[in-house]
């Protein structure tokens, strides 16, 4: 693995070798997005997708914007306008959204954004050096000058001697790009059968696998999109021995790291792909900033926390699910049979009304008038429930004809989304995946829900609905059922990503090195009263021997001897037998997990089967804390 000291000056090497490559490697690029554009559009070509799903199969899907557009057509205008981004601004927002802010700005920082630059792989740095030169050479035809140059990014003064790049013999810049030492990439089985089980590694970043299958030519991008269900893809993630990460398993603040990564890591996949990262600006008049229908997400959140403090998902969101879970599981056609229209107005009113007050009566909503409150709630929101910023890249999703391909794409996008949109996107498919569950007595496959869900989803507010070509409604349905289906892989934190988030907490700790005389004598006094602390709680810590810290419990520590197949559940079966707990007990209270805090992690909830011999190794210096895990 690549020394995070190292990463500057091989990347600025990197990069005075793609000024003079820039050409061919356009040129590669270029043939690379023809080729798969083709691949693509044969394999979702109208003629594919008939054979597979009939006009009658898209009855639901049509039959819902056909709702949809009549309820438009009798409702208040629209009050949103669309303009392009040019390509300045269309850089400039990528590069602020990837934490790269201070590249544009020309402000010097030894912040995140440096800490990001200097861990980032072989074809992230490329990517990134790509989106930079874009700002800067439209900010030259504009005749304004960029505050940094992209050559000063990545380089510091005093090592500009170091930072030259080796020359061949026939004149040319050596290439040398930055890369960490990644596990060996597996072959990438074909796709032609999509009902086969495909393997899918968290090892290994996405883009480095895209680009060694597009290189080998070990991937065949085929696919048919059929009704049955049963032919979809089946994914088996192989279980990395530091155990599987959830998205709520994380501080915030590393989450926050890892939607940066993600960002350049979807571009750079998509790049590889041959699909273009697309933006749209959005000019609104004042949002509301009170009642239900129509409000932003934060808003609503940020009304309800007032009321119940840790609210993750609107409350009147949850109040609807919970009505239909209730009574309208086993209903036959719920979601598709749509209630009265003049009920759902009146009730939509009442709950504008009441809600907040407590005075709204549930018990008068039937199930289908439930099912279009719903649907009426995503759809009114102001800004999509899967973002303006990141809805074009969904839609892009649909375009790719390899199914590992297009999953990976769709996990690096709900690691792209705010908090309040994913916890909200992840009600809702827990809640489709149970009125499925049910569908001997709702009549309602996962092809139905798909297709009912799709227009509610996919579809931009102030858009004309109209009728797009088959392949096109087939697709977005496709892009649902994957959703519904692989929800609980699209939770799961890549590995890749916390190993990022790891580089970069380690590089920013090596920043913050105090440099004065004051500064590292305050750090030296602390630095000696934590050794003495720890020499206090235990006298002989080896290696690979942890201390486990359980406040809530009657022993609240315990010097533990890790071997290679120790597992957290382990650990937490220990503590219980210590203070005399049984498993029946257990089962009674909340349980408690085994956390890494510190380190180079702000805190991660340890998966039960993680081998914690792996997790001390790439994490030496954390605490581990036995606490409950609050959701």
């Amino acid at each position: 693995m690549m020394d995070v000291t190292d990463c500057g000056g091989v990347i600025l090497t990197a990069f005075h070798s793609f000024t003079i490559h820039g050409d061919e490697q356009k040129h590669r690029a270029d043939n690379r997005k023809a080729q798969y554009q083709r691949r693509g559009s044969m394999s979702l070509s109208p003629c594919a997708a008939e054979r597979c799903v009939s006009r009658d199969s898209m009855e639901d899907y049509w039959s819902e914007m056909k709702s949809i557009e009549e309820e438009r057509q009798g409702g208040a205008q629209e009050q949103t306008e669309r303009s392009s981004m040019d390509e300045a601004e269309l850089e400039e927002a990528w590069l602020q959204e990837a934490g790269l802010s201070t590249l544009v700005t020309g402000t010097q920082s030894d912040g995140p954004a440096e800490a990001l630059i200097s861990t980032l792989t072989h074809s992230q740095a490329a990517m990134v050096k790509k989106r930079l030169d874009n700002y800067t050479q439209t900010l030259r035809k504009r005749n304004r000058q960029p505050m940094r140059h992209v050559r000063d990014v990545f380089s510091t003064p005093d090592a500009s001697s170091e930072l030259t790049p080796p020359v061949s013999p026939n004149g040319q810049i050596a290439l040398k790009l930055p890369q960490w030492n990644l596990p060996k990439v597996p072959p990438c089985p074909a796709d032609s059968s999509s009902s086969e089980t495909i393997l899918l590694s968290f090892d290994v970043p996405y883009s480095e696998a895209a680009r060694a299958h597009r290189r080998d030519r070990e991937c065949q991008d085929s696919r048919r999109i059929c009704k049955d269900d049963r032919d979809l893809p089946r994914f088996q993630i192989v279980r990395p021995r530091q155990g599987l990460t959830r998205v709520s398993d994380l501080s915030s603040e590393d989450i926050k790291k890892i939607t940066c990564i993600s960002l350049i890591e979807l571009t750079t996949f998509y790049d590889f792909l041959g699909i273009e990262m697309k933006r749209s600006r959005v000019v609104r008049s004042k949002a509301r900033d009170s009642g239900i229908f129509g409000v932003p997400l934060n808003t609503l959140l940020e009304n309800d926390q007032k009321k119940y403090p840790g609210s993750r998902v609107p409350l009147v969101f949850k109040k609807l699910l919970s009505k239909l879970e209730q009574t309208g599981l086993q209903t036959e056609g719920i979601l598709r049979v749509p209630g009265s229209a003049s009920r759902v107005k009146h009730l939509r009113q009442e709950l504008e009304l009441k809600f907040y007050e407590d005075r709204f009566d549930w018990d008068q909503v039937r199930q289908n008038d439930a099912a279009g409150l719903l649907k009426m709630f995503i759809r009114e929101l102001p800004y999509p429930l899967l973002t303006q910023q990141h809805l074009p890249a969904f839609t892009a999703a649909q375009s790719i004809s390899s199914p590992k391909h297009q999953i990976q794409a769709l996990h690096l996008l709900i690691m792209l989304l705010p908090e309040a949109n994913r916890d909200t996107l992840k009600a809702l498919l827990e809640f489709l995946r149970k009125v499925v569950a049910y569908e001997e007595k709702n009549r309602m496959s996962l092809w139905n829900v798909s297709m009912i869900v799709a227009p509610n989803l996919f579809t931009f507010r102030g858009k004309n609905v109209k009728q797009e070509e088959m392949h096109g409604a087939v697709a977005a349905a496709q892009l649902v059922r994957l959703l519904i289906t692989h929800q609980d892989l699209l939770w799961t934190v890549p590995c890749f990503l916390i190993s990022h988030v790891r580089k970069m907490n380690e590089a920013a700790a090596i920043k913050k090195t105090p440099t004065s005389e004051k500064s590292k004598r305050r750090l030296l006094k602390r630095w000696n009263m934590e050794k003495e602390r720890e020499r206090s709680e235990v006298t002989d810590l080896r290696d690979g021997v942890i201390r486990v810290h359980a406040p809530l419990h009657a022993k609240v520590s315990m010097a533990i001897q890790l071997n290679a197949e120790m597992k957290a559940r382990d650990i937490m079966a220990r503590f219980d037998v210590e203070n005399g707990r049984s498993s029946h007990s257990i089962s009674r209270r909340q349980r408690q997990h085994l956390f890494e805090t510190g380190g180079n992690i702000g805190e991660r909830c340890l998966d039960p089967d993680a081998h914690l011999l792996d997790v001390y190794r790439v994490n030496p210096h954390c605490e581990w804390v036995l606490k409950s895990w609050a959701t």
